[in-house]
């Protein structure tokens, strides 16, 4: 395997060599953050708006297109379910987490740019079952993807 590793970087397209540096970069970012390797694949950077939305910033790269060159709508529906995950889970006690029941997403343009943001709010939150809202926007803020999503609440086993 390292001998073919060697010759993708030295003989490889640049798509090749971009995506063993998302490799690396996602390997990275589990090891310093613990997130999971597709956030690091991805390049999430999220933070909270307010105490009730949360927000990711997607760069766009080679990964994340599809073989017509715009965003692949797995990704579009991806960022919608990890950004309305990382709310719930960010707002839960530590004994407490939450994960997708149910994801229901709307495509209405294709993904182009150098980068996409998302955003998740609250619809309903109850003990048990949330329900969450959530979008994905271009760099000219034209929506590109609704969603909405359907989460239950676990206790972590001690």
């Amino acid at each position: 395997m390292w001998e073919e590793l060697k010759t993708i970087w030295e003989q490889g397209t640049e798509e090749e060599r971009q995506i063993l540096e998302l490799a690396v970069q996602a390997i990275r970012q589990r090891r310093e953050r613990g997130s999971a390797f597709l956030s690091g694949f991805l390049g999430l950077k999220g933070d909270f708006v307010d105490e009730n939305t949360y927000r990711f910033e997607l760069p766009l790269t080679v990964f994340t297109h599809n073989s017509l060159g715009v965003v692949h709508g797995g990704i579009l529906a991806t960022l919608i379910d990890s950004a309305m995950g990382s709310l719930i889970n960010r707002s839960l006690p530590p004994d407490q987490y939450a994960v997708t029941t149910e994801l229901k997403t709307n495509y209405l343009r294709p993904g182009k740019g150098e980068k996409l943001r998302a955003e998740a709010s609250f619809i309903h939150r109850g003990q048990t079952l949330v329900v969450m809202d959530g979008r994905v926007y271009d760099e000219r803020d034209r929506l590109l993807a609704h969603g909405t999503g359907t989460f239950i609440v676990l206790k972590r086993k001690r």
